[in-house]
């Protein structure tokens, strides 16, 4: 019998697909379809930085307004330091969603900062949470800063965050790093307990009409899985973490290239929102298919048959691929 079970973040799941962090998972009802479908775990949408401060700072503002001409107002509130604050909504929604499913919960913060918006970490971990995805979704725009002083950062706020927990930790990073494997292995070495490779930044457009900038959101197709399916081969093996890939899995052929290159999973959410929850079941399917005909008994058994620790050498694959792909363009050329 063919085995799709894996373990992320020492969580048992059943099957490599993991639903990412998305509007699906702002309803109880989605989260369930996603589990009868056959989803192994689910990410649930990010709970923001500023979506905490704003609040905090709303709430300190409308506690304090008035006090300096009715001394007893505030005597009529708790201290801030005591004070239940911020989008108890999302804390609630982990709360339901934990207790209508059986599958693993995974909560999502995004933040780059360091501050008392992290506590909610422990927050999301005391709703219910199984484990806590910490989503850095950062584009550095200072001239000065140096790569060092934004990693040393971010490892900081990695470790403060970790520091309010007992559930696991997972970072979501973008590819835009000088030297992502030291970087990844200052995180592991932090204590992290997975990667997610990669965040998708959402490039801005210009409006010619309005003379605006606009947002622009495109899902992704197959073809974005090359980036983190490179960077998985190459971390595979080299690092304590977990690996879990994300952008450009739209069917069977994508998860188990993930798998061969040694993720753990995969998480998905384009093709759910452009093909239905119901992909799930189909997917799964395929790969079942797919591991019979080639004789694989497990997941376990392909993951990281692909990855560059089984290359003698690593450096000169990557050179050599390079160049292979430039020679391709020539028959078509000449």
């Amino acid at each position: 019998m063919t085995d799709l079970s894996t373990t992320y973040l020492g969580l048992k799941l059943k099957n490599p697909l993991v639903a990412s962090a998305s509007p699906l998972s702002k309803k109880v009802e989605n989260v369930k379809q996603l589990e009868d479908a056959g989803i192994g775990a689910v990410v649930l949408y990010s709970l923001f930085e500023e979506q905490i401060t704003h609040e905090s700072n709303a709430l300190d503002y409308f506690l304090n307004r008035g006090s300096e001409s009715y001394a007893e107002a505030m005597t009529y509130f708790p201290e801030m330091e005591s004070y239940n604050i911020g989008p108890e909504s999302y804390l609630n929604l982990v709360s339901k969603i934990k207790e209508a499913v059986d599958i693993p919960v995974i909560g999502s913060l995004n933040g780059v900062s360091t501050g008392g918006w992290i506590e909610y970490a422990k927050k999301i971990e005391q709703a219910g949470a199984d484990a806590l995805e910490l989503n850095i979704y950062y584009i550095p725009t200072d001239v000065k800063m140096l790569s060092k002083e934004l990693e040393d950062a971010q490892v900081e706020l990695v470790a403060n965050v970790k520091n309010q927990l007992s559930i696991p930790l997972a970072v979501k990073l973008s590819p835009y790093y000088t030297a992502l494997p030291a970087f990844a292995k200052r995180l592991s070495n932090a204590g992290v307990d997975g990667l997610v490779l990669f965040n998708r930044f959402y490039q801005p457009d210009i409006d010619t009409e309005t003379l605006e900038v606009i947002p622009s959101l495109v899902l992704s197709n197959s073809y974005d899985l090359r980036l983190p399916l490179r960077w998985v081969a190459i971390l595979y093996g080299k690092i304590k973490a977990d690996l879990a890939l994300t952008s450009g899995v739209h069917n069977e052929k994508d998860v188990l290239k993930a798998m061969m290159a040694g993720a753990n999973v995969v998480e998905i959410t384009s093709e759910f929102l452009a093909n239905g929850i119901g992909r799930t079941t189909e997917i799964l399917h395929g790969m079942e298919e797919w591991m019979k005909e080639y004789e694989y008994k497990s997941i376990t058994q392909m993951r990281g048959s692909m990855s560059h620790k089984s290359v003698e050498e690593p450096a000169a694959f990557e050179r050599a691929n390079y160049m292979k792909a430039l020679q391709s363009f020539d028959n078509k050329v000449l």
